[in-house]
C-alpha cells in the first residue's frame, strides 16, 4: 500500500492551480471536468502519480467557499533550504505565515505558508546526509 493523494476542496480552481504551480513549483498532472456531477478535479504534484503522492484539488461548481474546520492540519513539503524557500515564495506572491526557523522544542527548521483557500503548507528543511 502507499498514499496516492490528499484531496482538498477549493473555491477557485484556477487561483489554486496558479498557487501550487507558480508559487510552489508543482505541475498539473491531470484535470477532468465532471459536468453531470458539477465538479472538476485537478491533480498537482512534483512528479508522476505513479512515483509519489500528489494533491487533488476539487472544485464543486456550486460551492464558492468552504469552512476549513479544525480537523485538517497541513500538507508537508520537504525543501533543501526553508529560509530560501520562504524568500522565493514571497517573491512569487505567496503568503508566509510562519517564517523559517527551528521548530519549538526541537532543531528541525520549518516554516508555514498558506494557499489561497487558507490551507496550511509546512516546509520542512531536509537534514544533510550524515
Amino acid at each position: 500500500m502507499r498514499i496516492l493523494h490528499t484531496m482538498i476542496r477549493v473555491g477557485d480552481l484556477d487561483r489554486s492551480i496558479a498557487f501550487y504551480t507558480e508559487i510552489l513549483g508543482m505541475r498539473v498532472l491531470r484535470r477532468t471536468d465532471y459536468p453531470e456531477g458539477r465538479f472538476t478535479l485537478a491533480f498537482v504534484g512534483y512528479g508522476e502519480e505513479s512515483d509519489g503522492a500528489v494533491i487533488e484539488l476539487t472544485l464543486n461548481w456550486d460551492t464558492p467557499s468552504y469552512d476549513l474546520g479544525n480537523g485538517f492540519g497541513h500538507i508537508a513539503l520537504e525543501v533543501p533550504d526553508a529560509y530560501a524557500a520562504c524568500a522565493e515564495i514571497k517573491k512569487r506572491g505567496g503568503r508566509v505565515t510562519r517564517e523559517a526557523g527551528p521548530m519549538k522544542h526541537g532543531t528541525t527548521v520549518i516554516a508555514f505558508v498558506e494557499d489561497p483557500d487558507g490551507y496550511k503548507i509546512e516546509l520542512i528543511e531536509r537534514k544533510p546526509a550524515a
